[in-house]
């Protein structure tokens, strides 16, 4: 059986058990600060299990896209070395809100996996929780009972609630497991070894397949346990591995879901993949790495996180450059790779995440260049090896840090090379700086939460922002503090609020809450999953009292300025530059916007031109407001209205109109009642921020007021300088060719005064270990002057050492250069000696072995700097 139909089957059982069929969320977590990623199926249903949101559908089934490298399931250096772990993996659910509950999960697992399916029961086996004494929880025994149904009772395994109590974090739903796990050994291992000691034992051909939880409890803070009022149903079977049993596989990268790719590698790179699991089988270890990655870098990208330097965007740089590393080293793949893939995988998912193929230009795009970054990377890596010092044939452990954090050197890279040059990572130096990195990123995000202080049981907080600026009888729904980074934030949810959360881009409201005359500030409003939270400053004395609640109208109002005019200025940039422009991310605040849109090149002047002249045009046209606030998904697509892939859109939507052969676009954000109230629209500027990614920053009404204004003022400024000449821009252009003129006259003066000095230099030449040495103060006022007598000295002399220092303007500069013979016999290295002399004049600098500068703050210290050369050599 194909793995699409494996999966097609999946969504026709659980159809006819009368589940709604839903899409996978976003791979990137947008309103959750616990999550950056989607790491299991249900984390899309999060408020229907705490109760922040109406069950709509109770019984609901999908596949997700997970990702898991990081936190609680960092399994990233798994991947590729065993036949079962991955980064992005499907994940196959089916939940129940309320409605089912173990009977009904049981006997349907049962019913797929074997009747459907057809996988041999004798093969199967299912843990259940064996209960804990802290919690005062009993064994799972009602599991027990139901399972005894469908299986032989010596086949139903007991575990602790380590691997059989499922909870969502550190506080929130929880419950008990039970898993299906299936031996796919071949009989005569089956026969020597019983599958049950195999259970949990990490082996690859005994494997979880899927995982049944009963959501019945809640944890507190004070990580006691109470009663849910309503018992769910959250499963999870990792489609990968489903698709393994079914075909009768060995490895999850011998089934059709990976062979494609495998196979593709096989004739880009001309080398047989063995599916061998020994850990010097390094050819077929890159290949899984390489398939595996792929696909976690493309959907995440699809989904619109770019690659980064931090958060997010940091795991998804970090995963890409794995997987180049693996196909540079052991491939021997030295040009980009990664980028060719991604057709074969949009096409190959089309049907299930449409969202990669509509995207797959852009995507191979933004992987390129990652690529060949990364690859320069590698490369300035091995030559800044090459040139490091190895005492006692051992590599500073920081050194190897460096390499590491600094230049994203990965280690094992660097420990190949090593073991190639004979020599040895000081290994526990490395660790060492390791662990203290990761201990201030965990400082940093460090977050706790306090249980919810319940007031009101509502379950649907209302936004009424869109029509009222204030709101009377807001009641106090509940409470908590959250502590981040040693601060406590104070955290409100009302039954009511004016106050739009934090999301589509668009910053949270502030304003006030008061309640019997007390008065509250909002400093911010933000949304968990889909939970409306204010930050305040203070919790009322009565909690039980009504109140009203009030945001910032003028802020508001110029935020909805900006709003409206990223919708303008999408539909004018795709009029000017294409259809290809999607917006990539936006950032809108009250006194300017930014926006980030797929474009490959660097706008012209005369592109910013038009699409700035068509935004006023329409500003000036006074567009009213259409909005449509809740109609059908399947409407809005119909009408033609724009969607940005890596939102997560519901059954119904809300469409934002302003014209509807211009601007149509799904959005939940604040907008101008007419366009007309914006005024004035201006681009402050366009930049890259990523590969085929473009950053336009503008204003508006105000803000674009007090740019022109101060523009002008600066301009008139200008021309008061020149006394307001009437060819301004032939007179700068005039200074300018007379300034550069006056360059060339100052470096051809330059360099006669070097050459004067020349041969005072050279016979000041004094010889040290062997080595020829010049070193002096020099009175020249230009650093590429002093650079080329440098050179020019230590060419004429041979076998030298040439040290300059110099007080350009103040600023005490270092310079160094070694004859090429000296840094191979006697192993000098300009760079870290000149490094070690900046501390004379509190500097710092370095760079090759033959050539090194430094710059600094104390210009008294170069005496010192040039005496203490000798000490060096």
């Amino acid at each position: 059986m194909k793995a699409q139909d494996i999966r097609q089957q999946f969504f026709d059982f659980f159809k006819n058990k009368e589940h709604k069929i839903v899409p996978s969320a976003p791979i990137v977590v947008k309103n959750d600060p616990t999550l950056m990623f989607n790491n299991a199926g249900m984390n899309q249903f999060k408020d229907l299990f705490l109760g922040n949101k109406e069950v709509k559908h109770p019984r609901i089934a999908d596949t997700q896209k997970c990702l898991r490298v990081s936190g609680k399931h960092n399994d990233l250096e798994e991947v590729g070395i065993d036949s079962y772990h991955h980064t992005m993996f499907e994940m196959l659910g089916n939940w129940s809100f309320g409605n089912y509950f173990k009977e009904e999960a049981i006997a349907w697992a049962w019913e797929l996996l074997v009747d459907v399916y057809k996988l041999d029961k004798t093969r199967l086996y299912v843990t259940v929780f064996e209960g804990d004494k802290e919690d005062n929880l009993q064994v799972d025994q009602e599991s027990v009972e139901i399972w005894k149904k469908w299986i032989p009772e010596d086949r139903i395994l007991f575990f602790d609630r380590k691997d059989n109590f499922w909870e969502m974090g550190a506080t929130g739903p929880c419950g008990p497991c039970t898993e299906i796990h299936i031996d796919l050994r071949d009989d005569e291992q089956r026969v020597l070894t019983d599958g049950a000691g195999l259970v949990n034992m990490d082996h690859p051909q005994v494997v979880e397949i899927w995982n049944l939880v009963f959501i019945q409890f809640n944890r507190k803070a004070d990580n006691s346990l109470e009663l849910l009022p309503d018992k769910h149903v959250d499963t999870g079977m990792g489609f990968e591995r489903l698709a393994m049993a079914i075909q009768g596989k060995q490895s999850n990268y011998d089934t059709d879901v990976f062979s494609p790719f495998i196979e593709w590698l096989e004739e880009k790179t001309g080398i047989k993949y063995t599916s061998n699991y020994a850990l010097d089988a390094k050819s077929d270890i890159a290949m899984r790495v390489v398939v595996d990655h792929i696909r976690a870098v493309s959907f995440t990208i699809a989904d619109g996180q770019m690659p980064d330097n931090s958060g997010a965007g940091y795991v998804i740089r970090r995963i890409l450059r794995r997987a180049v590393r693996y196909y540079y080293s052991f491939l021997d793949r030295k040009e980009p790779l990664l980028f060719d893939m991604v057709d074969l995988l949009a096409n190959n998912f089309k049907d299930v995440f449409p969202e990669l193929h509509a995207q797959k230009e852009f995507v191979a795009k933004v992987i390129l260049e990652e690529e060949k970054s990364f690859l320069r990377t590698l490369d300035g890596g091995l030559k800044r090896l090459s040139s490091v010092k190895i005492e006692n044939g051992i590599l500073d452990g920081n050194t190897a840090f460096e390499m590491y954090d600094t230049y994203g050197f990965p280690i094992d890279l660097t420990r190949l090379i090593a073991s190639e040059n004979s020599w040895k990572i000081d290994e526990e130096g490395f660790e060492k700086a390791l662990a203290e990195q990761r201990n201030r990123g965990r400082s940093d995000a460090a977050r706790s939460e306090g249980d919810w202080q319940i007031v009101e049981d509502i379950k649907d907080v209302q936004f009424e922002g869109y029509d009222h600026d204030s709101l009377e009888d807001v009641k106090v729904v509940k409470y908590r503090i959250v502590t981040q980074k040693e601060k406590e934030i104070k955290q409100l949810v009302i039954n009511k609020t004016p106050f739009y959360p934090e999301g589509g881009g668009q910053v949270g409201d502030t304003g006030v809450i008061q309640f019997d005359g007390e008065q509250l500030k909002v400093l911010d409003t933000k949304k968990e999953n889909d939970l409306i939270i204010h930050t305040v400053d203070k919790f009322p004395s009565s909690l039980s009292a009504n109140g009203s609640a009030q945001i910032n109208a003028e802020r508001r109002r110029l935020i909805e300025n900006n709003h409206t005019a990223t919708h303008l200025l999408h539909a004018a940039l795709r009029s000017v530059l294409g259809d290809h422009v999607q917006q990539k991310g936006s950032l809108v605040r009250d006194n300017a916007f930014r926006f980030d849109f797929s474009h490959f090149q660097k706008m012209t002047d005369d592109e910013i031109a038009q699409v700035e002249k068509i935004v006023n045009q329409r500003i000036r046209q006074n567009i009213p407001l259409n909005e449509a606030r809740s109609i059908p998904l399947a409407e809005a697509q119909e009408s033609g209205a724009m969607m940005l892939f890596g939102e997560k859109y519901g059954e119904t939507v809300r469409m934002i109109t302003f014209d509807k052969d211009y601007s149509v676009e799904l959005c939940g954000g604040c907008h101008v009642g007419s366009t007309g109230k914006i005024g004035l629209f201006k681009i402050t500027s366009e930049s890259g921020i990523a590969a085929g990614v473009r950053r336009i920053e503008a204003v508006t009404a105000e803000g674009a007021e007090k740019y022109v204004n101060e523009a002008l003022a600066n301009l008139n400024e200008v021309k008061g300088l020149f006394k307001n000449p009437a060819t301004l821009h032939k007179n700068i252009q005039d200074l300018q060719e007379e300034n550069k003129s006056l360059k060339k006259e100052l470096e051809k003066l330059m360099a006669l005064k070097a050459a004067s000095i020349k041969t005072d230099l050279i016979a000041s030449k004094r010889t040290v270990n062997g080595v020829n040495v010049v070193s002096a103060l020099i009175d020249l006022q230009d650093a590429k002057t002093a650079k080329t007598l440098a050179y020019n000295i230590e060419k004429e002399l041979g076998n030298a050492v040439v040290f300059f220092g110099l007080n350009i303007k103040g600023k005490p500069q270092l310079m160094m250069t070694i004859s090429e013979e000296l840094t191979k016999e006697k192993e000098l290295h300009a760079g870290n000696m000149v490094r070690a002399l900046a501390q004379h004049i509190n500097g710092g600098g370095g760079g090759q072995a033959f050539f090194a500068s430094a710059g600094g703050s104390n210009p008294d210290g170069l005496h010192a700097a040039i005496a203490a050369i000798d000490e060096h050599l």
